[in-house]
């Protein structure tokens, strides 16, 4: 089986933001037991890592259910945002793309829903 799964999301829409979840909770009965899930936000997708949004609740079901939010602090940066602006939880990562190449690099299997 694969190190891990990284999903990768650019879109700022509340409805891509929900499907990409539901599809990162809909892994978890798939893969082996402790297998990580992490779903990297950069771009307006860092929207869905920002404190009181109204995807809070299906993000809180990700993360409950242990599905890691990675977010782009390139992407922080240029929407003058700080960690202090994101969800409990989330963690930040210098490169949201450097994150995904190194993660297939580690054999991590990749997608883009």
């Amino acid at each position: 089986m694969t190190a891990g799964v990284v999903l990768h999301l650019t879109e700022g829409a509340e409805g891509k933001h929900r499907a990409v979840l539901r599809n990162a909770l809909n892994l978890i009965p798939e893969v082996a037991p402790g297998t990580p899930i992490e779903v990297v936000v950069h771009g307006e997708a860092i929207a869905l890592a920002r404190a009181g949004q109204v995807t809070a609740d299906a993000l809180a079901e990700a993360l409950d259910a242990g599905i890691t939010l990675v977010a782009c602090r390139n992407s922080l940066r240029s929407q003058g945002l700080t960690d202090g602006d994101l969800v409990d939880g989330a963690v930040v990562v210098p490169s949201g793309v450097g994150h995904l190449v190194a993660r297939q690099n580690q054999g991590w299997a990749y997608l883009r829903p």
